[in-house]
């Protein structure tokens, strides 16, 4: 199946989404991507379009999916693999912050896109529980990891580990609010329109922590930030996973 692109991704859209409505096996179009973040565009942006099918209705349009373009970017899936795309589990669940902030162009099914959307946006109040537990062993595990080595005159790898808790601490702090993890091209954005509550997690005092980390690993800049995603945690009530690492953890703690 040919797409024929317009002179501008918006003619590209607007042509496409025409002939998408017009197949009776496409239940749902959702926009995502940095259109949906305001601000976030620039001369380069593309749209980004999930185009939701009928799970038991053949359409041409399957044969676009991962159809790429300076204009239009496609995922074409069946409902039931939209349902749960992005989720806990699957191979995919990187792709959940995808639908943050997605906007429902087309919805045959009186309210279900937008119903199964508003699932993605938030973590449930047990996964979010449990993905902090879990997240926040892993941070912990990679931060101790790393000081361990800066202690015993490995800084080279010491560094490593540091560059590799740095997900795993963001995990932690947009999971305790509930939020997804945001690709890293829209954490800035998201810490100014939606901040993490204490002041020290701001866009301006939390990123330059964040980049010291990734550009070298020091130590007192970890143990730093860990100080302040262990009270943040213990006061989310997660003690029994810091708990658990017994006296290691005072190699995390500031002197």
């Amino acid at each position: 199946m040919h797409i024929t692109l317009g002179s501008t991704p918006d003619e590209t859209l607007a042509a496409f989404t025409a002939r998408a409505a017009a197949d009776p096996g496409v239940v749902g179009l959702v926009l995502s991507g940095s259109r949906v973040h305001a601000g976030m565009p620039t001369v380069h942006s593309d749209y980004d379009l999930h185009v939701i099918l009928e799970d038991r209705h053949a359409s041409p349009i399957a044969e676009l999916d991962w159809f790429r373009s300076a204009h239009l970017d496609l995922v074409v899936i069946p409902l039931a693999e939209f349902r749960t795309r992005g989720m806990p589990g699957r191979p995919d669940s990187f792709a959940r912050y995808a639908y943050v902030h997605a906007e429902v162009l087309l919805d045959r099914l009186d309210g279900t896109i937008a119903r199964i959307l508003d699932e993605k946006r938030t973590l449930g109040a047990a996964e979010a529980r449990a993905a902090v537990d879990g997240w926040l062993d892993a941070y912990v595990n990679q931060t101790y990891r790393s000081l361990k080595s800066y202690r015993d005159g490995r800084p080279g790898m010491g560094h490593l580990d540091a560059a590799e808790s740095v997900p795993y601490a963001l995990e932690v702090l947009f999971a305790l609010h509930r939020r997804v993890r945001p690709y890293n091209k829209y954490l800035r954005w998201e810490l100014e329109r939606q901040p993490l509550g204490a002041a020290r997690w701001d866009a301006d005092r939390l990123l330059p922590v964040l980049r010291r980390v990734l550009a070298d690993g020091d130590p007192a800049t970890q143990r730093a930030l860990f100080t302040g995603v262990e009270e943040a945690a213990r006061r989310a009530g997660h003690d029994r996973v810091l708990d658990s690492w017994g006296t290691d953890l005072e190699l995390l703690r500031r002197p």
